[in-house]
């Protein structure tokens, strides 16, 4: 199936097989992508079975799967293998005690969570956690955060993006342009981060420059120095500001799109995205009735992803 007839958005679905419903609206829909979660994996061969009926409609190898696969609290495979002690924070606290013994046990990690991914068959992970760790923050960053000193969390996500890049598995560096000092959790509500922009600029914006990731992931935050009445998801001043100001050059995935940060309608959200200058939007549930909108809603890839795709897929050669 040619790239350029599938659509700007990335969704979940719902169970461990796809239903005949979900197959029926990839087939017609065509999604640039599919994300995986826990509740789609129950053990390696029926992962290896589910990849591959989506691949199978597409009759593409390399179709983009994606997994949020970061360790400790936020691992998907855990069916699989068990990465519970493996948090940010832990390589972060083993970088900043001995980084001999560091770059051993990160590249060795690194290597077994692209072993499990490869065998799956998912291409994408969306790590690294960029992202700054605040003292009086909320905690939904946390321990995902390698560090609160910015050379630990800089160097350790450089690395990050390289092994994972060995394997042939993507990154999508994560939430730009920052999510460490937001006091609210953008699962439930939206962040406003008050900071002048010199501060940001010299820390947590900081952290997204010179990475050579083929992906980003929105932050649904409101920073005030850069736009004060939209969040980065659906801010053109976001946007442009990660595009000129960070540089980066790849493509931008929304954060999920039916998060509680987001304030307006479902569809509002998704079309502010686009209109924001996201290239693709992402939708976590698996409910059905919410993916047709995303559906209707979603252009065909233009050129810029295509192009992009192109990328993604040359890595996988």
């Amino acid at each position: 199936m040619k790239i350029k007839l599938r659509k700007s958005f990335i969704c979940g679905i719902k169970g461990i097989k796809l239903s005949p419903k979900e197959s029926s609206f990839i087939k017609k829909h065509k999604p640039w992508g599919i994300i995986l979660f826990e509740r789609n994996i129950k053990n390696i061969k029926q992962v290896q079975k589910l990849t591959n009926s989506i691949r199978k409609i597409f009759k593409d190898s390399k179709y983009p799967i994606l997994i949020d696969e970061e360790g400790g609290k936020v691992s998907r495979i855990r069916n699989i293998v068990d990465t519970s002690i493996f948090t940010g924070s832990y390589f972060g606290n083993l970088y900043k005690k001995n980084i001999k013994k560091f770059n051993l046990y990160y590249q060795v990690y690194i290597n077994q969570i692209s072993y499990v991914l490869n065998l799956i068959g998912v291409n994408i992970n969306t790590v690294p956690v960029l992202d700054l760790r605040r003292e009086f923050t909320n905690p939904i960053i946390g321990d995902r955060s390698f560090s609160k000193n910015k050379k630990i969390v800089n160097q350790i996500g450089v690395k990050n993006i390289s092994l994972f890049k060995k394997k042939k598995i993507a990154t999508v560096i994560k939430h730009i342009p920052g999510h460490g000092l937001a006091k609210e959790d953008s699962h439930k509500k939206l962040p406003y981060i008050t900071h002048k922009l010199s501060y940001l600029k010299k820390n947590d914006f900081q952290l997204f420059k010179n990475k050579n990731s083929l992906f980003a992931m929105t932050a649904h935050i409101i920073f005030d120095s850069i736009d004060n009445k939209n969040c980065i998801t659906h801010s053109k001043d976001a946007i442009n500001f990660i595009r000129k100001e960070i540089r980066f050059k790849n493509l931008i995935i929304t954060d999920d799109i039916s998060m509680k940060a987001l304030k307006y309608s479902f569809k509002s959200n998704v079309k502010k995205a686009y209109d924001a200058g996201c290239n693709l939007v992402l939708h976590c549930n698996g409910n059905i009735k919410e993916m047709n909108k995303l559906a209707k809603i979603s252009p065909l890839l233009n050129s810029f992803i295509i192009k992009k795709t192109s990328e993604f897929y040359n890595l996988l050669s």
